[in-house]
């Protein structure tokens, strides 16, 4: 029997938990398809500020007599966040304040005005200051509705319907929300009702902002908004794509800082910002295009690439003169000609290497860009003869062919300031 009420038991905390992910997961996903459009708009400061600045509103709809989560209370908090947005335009253009301070003195006022609301009511209303800031996640299970014999959370109902009036509202008004986010002088030129898109928008964060106040709270709502998003945007280059790895990456984050919390008994709420936190630093690490990773094996290929070439480019010189070109005098200078040699750019002739057809023209292009701009620094540039090498040395591994026939006309066709002939174009 024991055993039997064991199971029971460990039953009904997994189907607990399974709410609590489901309603975090569902809030994250709402918060990270809004959060990307703000990221995109730079206005993330913006998002920042409605998370904080709706809680006076909440706070007077509860006392008012409307039920957190319930329409009453969405409905004030979209009015306030409205009211954020006309306050912070105010103080900046009345009090002559830069963007990011009108707003930073606007949510912090508001934010303090709905603690003051939250603990003078304390006693009439039922909301506890410490959970409007940290959420009360691993409680939302416990506040059910019957539907069809189930008994489902309210949250999670809550967090559904938000997540689909977002969705809808996404779809709807995706083209213009683009248009205006890439180019909103271009779109308003068009004819765009910007300022009711960027309403509409405003509008949708502040839903998902009041639907994350029972799983997050209002200070870590910010991190399901920001983050993913920020995350996503280094990842992928599309917005479209934007959104479903912004969407995935808050549902991955969301689930596993949950089940993390639960393993070592913190707060789920912090959890989850701390995993988006590291899916962020993964994203920075291990981006394709801008990521430390990807940078430093650009950096890599590109320094292989100059001791690659500067090996063909003495292999000709030495040529040029009647001689084969001398050995490799660093490991490096080692590992570039025998991987040089694998390619079948150069071949060994009596322990000196020798240029093939292939390593012939592109030790030439090589020579041709060093000298070329050598001759262009000559005309141009008040140099000594001994100052034109050091720049044409670096130049030699960027200049394509179109910018060496520029170069060609303009200097005429003559030799470089040594004398030395100036290779044809391959």
């Amino acid at each position: 029997m024991d055993g039997l009420l064991e199971s029971l038991l460990s039953g009904r905390a997994a189907v607990m938990h399974g709410w609590a992910i489901a309603t975090a997961a569902t809030v994250a996903a709402a918060c990270a398809l809004v959060g990307t459009l703000l990221v995109v708009r730079r206005m993330s400061l913006l998002g920042d500020a409605i998370s904080h600045a709706v809680l006076p509103g909440i706070a007077v709809a509860v006392l008012a007599g409307g039920r957190p989560g319930g329409l009453f209370v969405f409905a004030a908090a979209v009015a306030t966040s409205l009211v954020t947005v006309w306050l912070t335009r105010l103080v900046r253009s009345a009090g002559g304040l830069s963007d990011d301070a009108g707003t930073g003195v606007v949510f912090t006022s508001l934010f303090a005005l709905g603690v003051v609301i939250v603990t003078a009511a304390a006693s009439r209303i039922d909301l506890d200051p410490s959970c409007m800031l940290y959420g009360i996640l691993e409680l939302v299970p416990f506040d059910t509705v019957s539907l069809a014999g189930i008994e489902v959370p309210r949250g999670f109902l809550s967090a559904i319907a938000v997540l689909v009036a977002i969705a809808a509202a996404a779809v709807a008004t995706w083209k213009l929300q683009v248009f205006t986010a890439f180019d909103t002088d271009a779109a308003q030129a068009a004819g765009v009702p910007v300022t009711a898109v960027t309403g509409g928008l405003l509008a949708a964060t502040s839903l998902a902002t009041v639907a994350g106040f029972e799983v997050v709270g209002a200070v870590l709502v910010v991190a399901m908004l920001v983050v993913p998003a920020a995350a996503a945007e280094l990842l992928v280059r599309r917005l479209h794509h934007m959104v479903v790895v912004a969407i995935g990456l808050a549902v991955v984050g969301t689930c596993l800082g949950y089940l993390a919390a639960w393993r070592w008994n913190a707060s789920a709420a912090g959890m989850i910002a701390v995993v988006l936190g590291i899916e962020y630093l993964l994203a920075v690490v291990l981006a394709p295009d801008d990521g430390l990773v990807a940078r430093g094996l650009a950096r890599l290929r590109y320094a292989w690439r100059v001791i690659c070439e500067d090996r063909l480019a003495a292999a000709w010189r030495a040529e040029e003169k009647g001689a084969l070109a001398m050995g490799a005098a660093s490991p490096l200078q080692w590992l570039a000609v025998a991987w040089l040699r694998l390619s079948g750019r150069v071949a060994m002739r009596n322990g000196r290497t020798a240029l093939t057809a292939t390593g012939r023209r592109e030790a030439e292009m090589v020579v041709r860009s060093h000298r070329l701009w050598e001759a262009w620094l000559g005309r141009h540039a008040q140099l000594p003869l001994d100052h034109l090498h050091p720049p044409a040395e670096w130049v030699e591994h960027h200049l394509g062919a179109a910018m060496r026939q520029r170069i060609e006309a303009e200097v005429g066709g003559i030799g470089d300031p040594h004398g030395s002939e100036i290779p044809p174009e391959a």
